[in-house]
């Protein structure tokens, strides 16, 4: 062969090689067309991994309907469907009357009657010098507390109920780096503490669907956690039967407050309104219950946790761990 022919052999062998190894076409990739460089490589093997992202994302959009179509109703919103290969395929929940529950935030086993029976006139009297700390400590936050808010109600109660959270999951977490790093059980204090924090969050979610809140006071609210969570935190470290009577004599502030709600309701200061739909399957109220049935349970509520506070700055000060007594699941 001579080799004149031989050139043009190779040449006419690259350029039916061009296409697969220098691409100057359009590329596709994730659904976006982008333009390849001229001195890009483009070597088969890379095509071959680009083809199988594009096969993937094309077997995540014709996921069977049914999987999306059993995707939970958001929080009192328009059904959203979610699209996932993971397989994961929530549970479609009914109440007891057969109608499909619309809660993600808590499931129907998650609801409860509260026990009005509580005595919310209980108090715990100040004796120790940590009592006395404790007591005045929160007596020292009320007032400006107060003098704020006045007598809005229900923007003291989202106040209110946006720090009362936070004692119940820094106690629980603190307590559950401490199981980790003793290798022992709690007692059911994690979870106790982690239901109080909960329940505390199922009241501000109550209150917003009732009141929306103003800028200034999601202002406040971010400035009054941040201080608040950490001061906690540290305090927890510190001293958790301190912290535990701190949140004890909260507690007993929160029925004081609830109960001048409730005094308001009663002569006409606030109008009573329908209770919300999230009350109303939280707590099993009867359908036609009212803004006052509502911060009744809510009252009761509080008195629980006041209780159960109390009752853990007890057992530490006299010399006993918590885990040491069961603590109260489900103390509603």
């Amino acid at each position: 062969m001579s080799r004149s022919a031989a050139t043009k052999m190779s040449s006419l062998f690259l350029r039916q090689l061009r296409p697969l190894f220098f691409s100057t076409s359009i590329t596709k990739t994730s659904g976006i067309p982008r333009p390849a460089s001229v001195g890009s490589l483009r070597i088969p093997m890379l095509q071959l991994r680009n083809w199988s992202n594009l096969a993937e994302e094309e077997k995540r959009v014709q996921l069977p309907a049914a999987s999306a179509a059993a995707a939970p109703v958001s929080d009192g919103q328009d059904e959203k469907r979610v699209v996932s290969y993971w397989g994961i395929v929530p549970r479609k929940l009914t109440k007891e009357d057969g109608s499909a529950w619309r809660w993600n935030c808590f499931r129907p086993w998650e609801t409860y009657k509260a026990d009005l029976s509580i005595d919310i006139e209980k108090h715990h009297k100040p004796v120790t010098l940590m009592d006395k700390f404790a007591f005045w400590t929160v007596q020292s936050l009320k007032y400006p507390t107060h003098l704020f808010f006045q007598k809005r109600h229900m923007c003291h109660a989202m106040l209110l109920e946006t720090v009362a959270a936070v004692p119940g999951m820094v106690g629980g977490m603190l307590l559950h780096c401490k199981s980790l790093r003793r290798f022992e059980h709690s007692g059911g204090w994690i979870k106790a503490l982690l239901e109080e924090a909960e329940n505390e969050r199922m009241h501000l979610m109550t209150f917003v669907e009732v009141a929306k809140p103003q800028w200034y006071e999601r202002a406040l609210v971010f400035a009054v956690q941040g201080v608040f969570f950490n001061a906690y935190f540290v305090a927890y470290l510190a001293s958790p039967k301190l912290a535990h009577r701190i949140v004890g004599y909260l507690e007993e502030e929160a029925v004081r407050s609830y109960s001048d709600f409730l005094a308001d309701l009663d002569k006409g200061n606030v109008e009573n309104v329908a209770a919300p739909a999230i009350a109303i399957d939280y707590w099993r109220l009867p359908p036609d219950s009212t803004l006052r049935d509502v911060v009744m349970v809510i009252r009761a509520d509080e008195a629980h946790h006041r209780d159960l506070n109390h009752f853990a700055s007890d057992i530490q000060c006299q010399g006993h761990e918590l885990r040491e007594a069961p603590a109260p699941l489900e103390y509603h």
